[in-house]
């Protein structure tokens, strides 16, 4: 079938099941060819193709709605709503979103990035339905590594209290992008091997109905009988017990049984769990056979081999998260109070030779940012020295626990903060932007970048070594700098700067990510005649002050540079400083994120499009030195 030609999902109404098992295979063969160009989250869409083709078939999208929770897997939902001929712009510059995205197609109804929100949203959804009094049906889709969120249990708390019409698709792949952890995850093991408990449930009643009621006792009885069967069927029940009517388990990838199941969720009232066991890369066997969660997310490859596609040229220099986590490996062998947490990112934060190293002193905790937050705050008070490997765009859900509960206890943790300033592909849900602006103002905490992969290592050094409270070390999605490495480590002194470059007609201030581009910009300026001073402002907080004084009684205007929001970011830290301390005729101009969220494509791409390139650099500062305009 041309997947191309798909213009909505209506033509499944009167498609046989046959007909279906061949789209699968056309679905699953055109995913593999794409991705392999674009890169993209292959297994876990491999995964659902034939559950979104039953979804589709059994319901009427966009009048019923369907909630990707996360919505890595909505790529065959994409297809099935007729955007296949945009396959080949996934995830790039202006292209098709890799994500649901509501501005995209009216069947996106629910933008998702991040996971365990679609069953808040769809209750939300339910009540407007119920106090408009419509029809549609309510179908959000989670993942088993998504339920161990707090707020998707919190949502099922109250859906089940309230009793609302809802149909919950629960895709148990046994696994999230690393392999599920926690007690929740057993309760599903144990539910995957139990058999359909509703079917024998509704057979008992059908049999206890013909029998004759002698003075109503059988009647009486009937409803205990068979809620006690929950327990010889179903090991705890989790689920029954929150208030759903649970279905299953289903096998994700049989068409027959998965619209019997469908077509029996439609006609029960109340919120429904259907439970369906699905299997991750299905179709393709790189992705199939990956139990650490390499393809759940990749580059592109080649097909027959499943290699991943490197760039041509020397090999790239080593990825900041292993240079950061093997720096923390190398001090936790000499200090047993090392200790190292993540919110099921054990991979992305290349934590697998601490924990092969330190399994004792490893902890994935699942998708649950609040709970490791707070439980290093805990391990903190107990003289621990605990590692919080977080990405910058998961750690906005934790903001109240960073506050409250590591902050104000001036606690030593140590927060590494992957994936900060611009990702790229995966976009706005995932762009780590924000996190200077919310962190900053926080009393006690410590925020540093470096400037290369020697700085980080050192930084790594001063984090551990640091007593007096939180500190973070952010650093970016990608490869260090090929820079060459210090044997010995090294405390850098809390709070300073350092000049990369003299000048003398203004200085730009920057860290991480954009030195490189300020470095550039400079020797740029000079052929023009302009002086430019280049600052490593590698401490966000605190910011050097002494440095500060010193260039403002210089009175040379400064730009600040920054691969994060303007509003609340450190060029407004500079600004608050020149305002508190009296320089009021002070010239600076901030440079960095617009008050907007940006979208998905190449870094280079987006940094062209926000005005962040050497050129938009050396504009600005050319700009703000008048005197020197005559002389170029």
């Amino acid at each position: 079938m041309d997947l191309t030609q798909i213009q909505n999902p209506s033509f499944l109404k009167n498609m046989s099941i046959e007909e279906m098992t061949e789209l699968a295979a056309d679905i699953r063969s055109f995913l593999i060819e794409e991705l392999s160009q674009t890169g993209g989250h292959i297994a876990p869409n491999l995964g659902v193709v034939e559950l979104t083709i039953a979804l589709h078939k059994v319901f009427r999208s966009p009048q019923d709605k369907f909630l990707w929770d996360v919505g890595h897997q909505s790529y065959v939902h994409k297809i099935l709503t007729g955007r296949a001929k945009e396959f080949d712009t996934l995830r790039q510059y202006k292209g098709l979103c890799g994500f649901p995205k509501r501005c995209e197609s009216e069947h996106d109804v629910w933008e998702t990035g991040h996971s365990s929100t679609s069953l808040s949203a769809a209750m939300g959804m339910a009540i407007a339905r119920d106090l408009k009094k419509t029809k549609e049906y309510i179908v959000p889709i989670i993942g088993d590594g998504a339920l161990t969120g707090g707020m998707a249990l919190e949502a099922l708390n109250h859906i089940g209290h309230e009793k609302t019409d809802m149909i919950v698709i629960l895709n148990d792949n046994e696994m999230s992008i690393a392999p599920n952890v926690g007690a929740l995850h057993n309760v599903l093991g144990r539910l995957r091997t139990a058999g359909k408990y509703q079917w024998v449930k509704d057979e008992l009643e059908y049999l206890l109905k013909k029998i004759p009621a002698v003075g109503g006792k059988v009647a009486a009885t009937a409803e205990k009988v068979k809620d006690s069967l929950k327990y010889m069927f179903v090991s705890g029940m989790f689920f029954e017990e929150l208030g759903f009517t649970y279905l299953g388990p289903v096998d994700g990838h049989d068409y027959e049984s998965l619209l019997e199941n469908l077509h029996y969720a439609k006609k029960t009232k109340g919120p429904i769990l259907v439970h369906v066991i699905t299997k991750k890369g299905k179709g393709y066997k790189p992705a199939e056979s990956d139990i650490v969660g390499t393809w759940h997310g990749t580059g592109p490859y080649k097909i027959e081999s499943g290699d991943f596609v490197k760039p041509a040229g020397d090999p790239l220099p080593p990825a900041w998260s292993k240079i950061v986590s093997d720096t923390v490996l190398r001090m936790a062998r000499d200090d047993d109070r090392i200790v190292a947490v993540t919110p099921a990112m054990p991979v992305g934060s290349k934590l697998e030779k601490f924990a092969k190293e330190f399994p004792d002193r490893m902890f994935d905790v699942g998708i649950a940012e609040q709970h490791a937050t707070t439980m290093a705050a805990g391990l903190a008070t107990q003289g621990m020295k605990p590692f919080l490997a977080i990405y910058s765009t998961f750690l906005q859900r934790a903001y109240d626990q960073v506050l409250h509960d590591v902050c104000r206890q001036n606690l030593n943790v140590f927060f590494g903060i992957d994936r900060a300033g611009l990702v790229g592909a995966d976009g706005e849900t995932h762009q780590g932007v924000f996190d200077i602006a919310f962190l900053r103002h926080m009393p006690n905490l410590v925020i540093m970048m470096p400037k290369d992969e020697n700085e980080g290592q050192h930084m790594v050094y001063t984090a551990l070594s640091y007593d007096d409270g939180p500190i973070a070390l952010r650093y970016a999605r990608g490869n260090g700098l090929g820079v060459s490495m210090d044997k010995e480590l090294k405390p850098i002194p809390i709070g300073t700067w350092e000049t990369l470059r003299e000048g003398t007609d203004a200085a730009i201030l920057t860290f991480g990510t954009t030195i490189p581009t300020a470095m550039e910009a400079a020797e740029l300026l000079e052929k023009l005649g302009v002086s430019v001073q280049v600052v490593n402002a590698r401490f966000i907080k605190p910011m050097d002050e002494i440095y500060l004084h010193d260039l403002f009684a210089r009175q040379i205007p400064v730009v600040t540079l920054e691969e994060a929001c303007l509003a609340g970011g450190f060029g407004s830290g500079v600004l608050e400083f020149a305002h508190t301390k009296g320089y009021h005729n002070a010239l600076v101009e901030c440079m960095g994120i617009p008050d907007r969220f940006i979208e998905h494509g190449s870094v280079n791409k987006l940094l062209e499009e926000i005005g962040l390139t050497t050129k938009d650099v050396v504009e600005r500062v050319h700009a703000i030195v008048p005197s020197k305009q005559k002389r170029a």
